[in-house]
């Protein structure tokens, strides 16, 4: 079951290692977005995989559940929200069906003062604004050491104002258009949220029109004097909305990213190579970036701790996810 923000990539993070290990599958895309997988069901038709291995099965929410509840499914694997991920764990316990979950992050993103300054800006902006902020590991709450806050803060407002929301078919947009209006009010409700609790608004925090475009389009959005408290720096936004906070040491920031329900990603900006493992060692996130922001390798493992999920998609082990251990004694006496 895969979500709408990158829905041919990750049904095929899906597929891949399943028919791999020797299974038939049914697939269900998301109900915003099941056109790329049903393209993906002409070409699996055309390169001649056999009828009934690959089931690509379109919908809604009562779909997905009759998926979940089926007794001839072994096993459910899911991206999305930890929302609906928790209904499906409830809903594959009558079966005990096996699940595998990578849902929902709140990665921190946290700079020292000894970092390169303007690559770590550029790893901001790109860890919260790709894909609109509209990606699981989105870097959305970035926490700067307390002495950089005015230099960081303002060259990461110049780079966010520079950046348009615009046509998403033209290949020169780097901001597309949120997926439905649902969620583009869900996003404008948590820049709201950010105001009335006492967040400073430094960029953005508006829908735009844009011209010939009936899309649902966001500004970059920055938030400084957050705490982490706060709903924004807590709740997963799923949009182009970026929370600032401030440490005075490793232990503050440590305890200060890891407060929080989610454990997908974080990253660590550092020159101090002893440091940056250290706080990696420390960080309860299922993958850590150091001086860098959202690589990912076919061949590495991705997955998450506490509410982002459990399981791991991507290398060897994924595999691990498709099969079944088998015990066979033989007596040749």
């Amino acid at each position: 079951i895969v979500p709408w923000n990158f829905p041919l990539l990750l049904a095929s993070w899906k597929i891949g290692p399943a028919l791999a290990c020797g299974n038939t599958i049914i697939l269900k895309p998301a109900e915003q977005t099941p056109l790329t997988t049903l393209k993906l069901g002409e070409l699996i038709i055309e390169a001649g995989f056999p009828a009934g291995v690959v089931n690509i099965l379109t919908g809604g929410p009562e779909t997905g559940k009759a998926i979940v509840a089926h007794p001839g499914i072994d096993k459910i694997a899911f991206t999305g929200s930890t929302a609906v991920g928790k209904e499906i764990m409830r809903g594959a316990a009558d079966t005990l069906k096996r699940v595998t979950l990578e849902l929902g992050g709140k990665s921190p993103n946290i700079v020292f003062s000894d970092a390169d300054i303007d690559g770590a800006v550029k790893g901001a902006i790109n860890g919260i604004f790709y894909g609109k902020g509209e990606v699981c590991n989105a870097g959305s709450r970035l926490f700067l050491e307390s002495k950089l806050k005015d230099e960081f803060t303002e060259k990461l407002v110049g780079r966010a104002l520079k950046m348009r929301p615009a046509d998403p078919l033209d290949p020169k947009t780097r901001l597309g258009a949120i997926v439905s209006q649902e969620q583009m009010q869900t996003v404008l409700g948590f820049i709201e949220s950010g105001k009335k609790d006492g967040a400073k608004l430094v960029a953005g925090g508006n829908r735009v029109a844009i011209d010939g475009s009936k899309g649902f389009f966001i500004e970059p959005t920055i938030f400084g004097d957050v705490k982490n408290d706060m709903k924004i720096a807590r709740e997963e936004i799923f949009g182009p909305v970026l929370s600032v906070l401030t440490f005075e040491d490793v232990d503050e920031v440590i305890g200060q990213a890891n407060n929080n329900p989610y454990g997908l990603a974080a990253a660590v900006w550092t020159r101090d190579v002893k440091r940056a493992h250290s706080v990696s060692r420390r960080l309860k996130a299922g993958t850590v970036w150091i001086n860098t922001y959202g690589l990912m390798d076919a061949s590495l493992p991705f997955g998450g701790y506490k509410s982002s999920g459990f399981g791991r998609e991507l290398g060897a082990h994924a595999m691990e996810h498709y099969t079944e251990l088998k015990t066979v004694w033989l007596n040749m006496g």
